[in-house]
């Protein structure tokens, strides 16, 4: 590996090579690993070879499973072992949301690029400070707002930008989950305030407003309500249980965060017009749906209807007239994103690994100086204040203005140039 590293990320590159940490050795960091391992074939062309450096967790047999299992060369207990490893030049943060800030703002202390899980903070004050160290070291970052990255997605955010549909005039997008349907799943967490935050609304209706404002632009106003479905669900042993589990006749605490989140919203305006309205919503008690994120997009011309437990299909209408009024299904194909980084030809299903495939590639072209296609800090932000205008509209009943946040690439804005200033 040879290679100049400054604040502002790697500045400039002899070798591909790329040391990664990784923080936290559960799901969604095995993923991250996967993701990473996958860049040489998929994206052959951009020289990237990320090396799988140093992993830590306070479990050491998620710290052996790194080792072992995963590739990393070494493993720690403690997590700012990882940060101070020279060796490592990115880190990817998958830690529950209780952690999310101090690891944040260590990782830019430390001069670390960052992947990090949402929703970064349990708040957007949290958030805020994330973003505010991440822009003080001048570091690249990236959020795992994944969903954004389906092909399907990126067609239709094309088709807004070029005004197929029109000017956007209203909306409607959900998240509706049912992994917490069952009223004996263990109360992890997930369902503690202290250390998650918001439900639904951080958890799942954070991914729909970064969905909405990838596609159509930044949200302006917000009115909301929130309600929880079970007030108590049952204790688990101390140091076991996910809130998958499920618990008979145990000791019952009280769930201190919403099942559920609805919310009117106005969009910024546009060059086109008026800004769109909308309504979002969420749930993680549902039965039925088990990752139905989705949106249905209405223009002046047209109109597009997506939904991720079918994310290889998108539903088109385009036009008011003619022989083919309604909706055309459009299958998975290589003109959609980056479908044809991973199938040979159409109507092939990808998959949410691939997501994160296409996002650690977005993440580590902008940590080497290239186009910024990736989420970052700035749109988690921009999220986190939604969320808790929403929150805030909840507990008053009044329409709340959501603050705008510098830097956000939402919508049709330009990504800004790479450089010490962008985070």
């Amino acid at each position: 590996m040879t290679s100049t590293t400054t604040n502002s990320g790697i500045a400039s590159r002899v070798s591909g090579d790329i040391g990664v940490g990784l923080i936290s050795v559960g799901w969604m960091g095995k993923l991250h690993s996967r993701a990473y391992q996958a860049l040489p074939w998929v994206y052959p062309e951009l020289g990237l070879r990320p090396r799988l450096v140093h992993a830590a967790d306070i479990a050491a047999d998620r710290v052996a499973y790194a080792r072992d299992a995963l590739g990393y060369a070494k493993g720690s207990s403690d997590y700012r072992d990882v940060l101070a490893d020279p060796d490592v030049e990115v880190v990817s943060i998958c830690a529950p949301n209780v952690l999310h800030r101090e690891i944040g703002v260590a990782a830019a202390e430390a001069g670390k690029p960052f992947w990090i899980e949402k929703p970064v903070g349990r708040d957007a004050r949290e958030t805020g400070e994330v973003a505010a160290a991440a822009r003080k070291a001048g570091i690249a970052t990236s959020i795992g707002y994944n969903y954004r990255h389906a092909p399907a997605v990126e067609h239709a955010r094309e088709l807004v930008a070029q005004g197929a549909l029109g000017r956007i005039t209203n909306l409607r997008a959900v998240f509706f989950a049912g992994y917490a349907a069952e009223p004996r799943g263990a109360l992890s967490w997930r369902f503690k305030r202290e250390l998650a935050g918001s439900g639904a609304l951080g958890d799942l209706l954070s991914h729909v407003v970064d969905l909405v404002s990838y596609l159509v632009g930044p949200i302006a106003e917000v009115s909301a309500l929130t309600s929880t479905v079970y007030a108590e669900r049952p204790i688990p042993p101390m140091g076991s249980g996910t809130h998958f589990a499920v618990i008979e006749d145990g000791e019952l605490g009280p769930v201190e965060n919403e099942d559920y989140a609805a919310a009117l919203v106005r969009f910024s305006p546009t060059t086109k017009g008026p800004g769109a309205v909308g309504t979002l919503e969420a749930s993680r008690t549902i039965v039925g749906p088990q990752c139905g994120l989705g949106f249905e997009l209405y223009g002046t011309d047209g109109s597009a209807v997506w939904n991720f437990e079918r994310m290889n299909e998108l539903r088109l209408c385009l036009g008011r007239g003619g022989p083919h009024q309604g909706y055309t299904t459009v299958l998975g194909n290589a003109h959609l994103g980056d479908y044809a980084r991973f199938q040979p030809g159409p109507a092939i299903g990808m998959g949410y690994d691939d997501l994160k495939v296409i996002e650690a590639k977005k993440f580590l072209v902008a940590v080497t100086g290239g186009e910024r296609r990736n989420s970052t800090i700035e749109d988690a932000h921009a999220v986190a204040e939604v969320i808790a205008a929403a929150a805030a509209s909840a507990a008053s009943g009044a329409w709340q203005a959501v603050p705008a946040i510098p830097g956000a690439t939402f919508g049709h804005q330009p990504a800004p140039t790479p450089g010490p200033s962008h985070g």
